[in-house]
């Protein structure tokens, strides 16, 4: 039986939306929201209906036919901690990531609409690895103080392809391996996978610094400057305005590289701290499983730089092989997901809010 899948991918400034039929791609686009019109919405959540229009409207400029779809597939967004794998996408769900999610993220859109748009349709909507994926071995929850419990947030859905098809490369089973996954993107998440779960991160605010995030920063200096400036600037001094971009005023990796290549001996040693602090991080999660790794491999937009990826291999080749595999490939990665539901070799779970006291 042939499936025809819609993958939905919503970012800060753009949605990824892709036709698949089965495994293959039939349309993609990558719609792209100025920072003006998305500064008009408070929340997160204002923006469903123009993304959803934005979507309808490609769909109706290609003249497909929705009534053709088998399933709708969104990112998982950031729920409280949830399984790996597929959720159903339900009524409980929606009501989260409305009204109460972990964290405001544009990724939260994309179950809302993804149930929206396949309700109408009389068919059934899934998240697929969700940025709140929590496998975390009890060890690794403590934090150093009682007050702050370690959290599992992290590009689960890339990373966890990632690691199987590395298992895959290496001939040994996902579920029997030791496999070191660094997420290269916008922001930067190390995990760690052993035996088919992913048991312990580095998450964006506890390693490397990466284009817009300033990653693992000395505290009692964050803490100083706290007195300094509002908790909205602070928060953007983290998340938006860090790392490279607070270096070197881009957060385009290629625009640095671009520097370098011109001579810019600054930006040669910041782009070479980045890629220092990811092995770091890299090495950090190595000792989770005392050293017996099989392999190391590196994701995501960066890992398309040669320059990056040669100069992490150097410091971590002596853990395990490197396997580099560059992109996010996460619209495919949702729809591979979802094949696996439909064709009855994996089952989606139901979601339920559990009560935390």
């Amino acid at each position: 039986m042939m499936y025809n899948i819609l993958a939905i991918n919503p970012g800060s400034t753009s949605t990824k939306i892709a036709l698949y039929e089965d495994e293959k791609l039939i349309q993609e686009k990558n719609i792209t929201h100025s920072n003006e019109e998305i500064e008009k919405y408070e929340k997160i959540t204002d923006q469903y209906e123009m993304r959803y229009s934005e979507i309808m409207n490609f769909l109706n400029e290609i003249n497909y036919d929705v009534k053709n779809l088998s399933a709708v597939v969104g990112r998982g967004g950031l729920l409280p901690p949830v399984k790996s794998g597929a959720y159903k996408v339900n009524d409980v769900m929606v009501d989260v990531l409305k009204n109460r999610p972990v964290l405001e993220h544009a990724s939260n859109l994309a179950a809302i609409i993804a149930y929206e748009m396949a309700e109408e349709l009389g068919i059934p909507s899934y998240i697929y690895d969700s940025v709140a994926v929590d496998e975390l071995d009890d060890i690794a929850r403590y934090s150093g103080m009682v007050d702050i419990k370690r959290k599992s947030l992290s590009h689960a859905l890339n990373m966890r392809a990632t690691a199987i098809s590395t298992a895959e490369e290496i001939g040994k089973p996902y579920t029997e391996s030791n496999i070191i996954v660094a997420h290269l993107g916008g922001g930067m998440s190390v995990s760690i996978h052993k035996n088919g779960k992913m048991v312990d991160i580095v998450s964006d605010d506890e390693g490397p610094f990466s284009p817009e995030r300033a990653g693992r920063v000395p505290c009692k200096d964050l803490i100083s400057m706290c007195y300094k400036y509002d908790q909205k600037t602070m928060k953007a001094k983290l998340r938006g305005k860090g790392g490279l971009i607070s270096y070197l005023g881009t957060n385009d990796a290629r625009e640095v590289e671009k520097m370098i290549g011109e001579g810019n001996k600054e930006a040669a040693i910041i782009y070479e701290a980045m890629a220092y602090q990811i092995a770091k991080g890299i090495g950090e999660l190595a000792t989770v499983v005392k050293g017996k790794v099989d392999a190391i491999a590196i994701t995501g937009g960066i890992a398309y730089s040669k320059m990056i990826t040669d100069w992490i291999t150097e410091r971590v080749e002596f853990i395990a092989p490197v396997h580099i595999h560059p992109g996010e490939n996460e619209l495919e990665s949702l729809v591979l997901g979802t094949i696996r539901v439909l064709d009855g070799k994996e089952e989606a779970r139901e979601y339920k809010e559990e009560v935390r006291v």
